[in-house]
């Protein structure tokens, strides 16, 4: 009898030692183990995400400025659209439905917001302008309401609602648009680009001014230069054009030492 329970003693005993060497071994495989990679998430219209070749959105190169092995690039933008329809045909619950406690969210919008808003072709991006709590109420011919808000709110919303999630928003201002006017790009300094920039501020977010960076950019090149990156109108780049604007974006990020966006950039 006590033979066996010396036995059973042993053998408890190795299954213990065992057990507990198969512990530290997973402990010690998981000790430095990566997780999982973070996902920088692009929001915003034809500008960001452009597929109409000759054309390019920066968004469609910016990933070659960037280690992939360590972060992942998601370009979620859409040509045409602006805060407004980014959130009524569903995209931005996709874009935050996908995003998880460290990935990062860059939105660059202004462009398709100008017109005034209704529910016609023409007005159905529009927003109203400003930064304020300002709403006009839509009713759409199939019955449907819609209450619009500023162009201030939309970003609002995308900054918070990102950073429920854990994620880090930064606010571009749109990049400008081939449009001179005494030997200097017109900037989006006293609308859009000033908004995207108060909204950022209140929102204690960081912000690249996209629209003043590559303005200047523009200005040293000259218009005869910057002319060839516009095949077809004044808005829409090339894919020169594009990398001249995503260059811009790391810009805006390189200066900014506390993004952490930064450890991602290759060297």
């Amino acid at each position: 009898m006590n033979k066996r329970l010396s036995v059973a003693r042993r053998a408890t005993s190795s299954a213990l030692l065992l057990g507990g060497v198969a512990a530290l071994l997973l402990v010690l495989a998981s000790f430095g183990k990566p997780g999982p990679r973070p996902t920088l998430f692009l929001i915003g219209d034809s500008t960001v995400n452009n597929t109409n070749r000759p054309q390019a959105g920066w968004g469609n190169v910016i990933a070659a400025h960037f280690d992939t092995t360590r972060l992942r690039v998601r370009n979620n933008a859409k040509a045409g659209r602006s805060t407004r329809t980014f959130i009524t045909e569903g995209r931005w619950k996709t874009t935050i439905d996908a995003i998880r406690p460290g990935d990062f969210l860059v939105m660059q919008f202004g462009h398709n917001e100008g017109s005034v808003p209704d529910t016609t072709k023409a007005g159905r991006r529009g927003v109203l302008r400003g930064t304020g709590e300002e709403t006009k109420a839509l009713v759409w011919p199939d019955g449907h309401p819609e209450t619009v808000n500023t162009y201030g709110w939309y970003l609002r919303k995308f900054i918070r609602e990102a950073k429920v999630k854990g994620a880090t928003p930064i606010v571009c201002s749109m990049i400008p648009r081939n449009k001179w006017k005494e030997g200097k790009v017109i900037r989006a300094s006293n609308d859009f680009g000033k908004w995207a920039q108060e909204v950022a501020q209140q929102e204690g977010v960081a912000f690249i001014d996209l629209n003043d960076i590559t303005a200047q950019k523009y200005e040293k090149l000259g218009p005869d230069e910057v002319k060839k990156f516009f095949p077809g109108d004044h808005t829409h780049t090339n894919e020169a054009g594009a990398r001249l604007n995503a260059e811009s974006v790391v810009d805006g990020i390189r200066a900014n030492r506390k993004l952490a966006l930064n450890k991602y950039l290759k060297k």
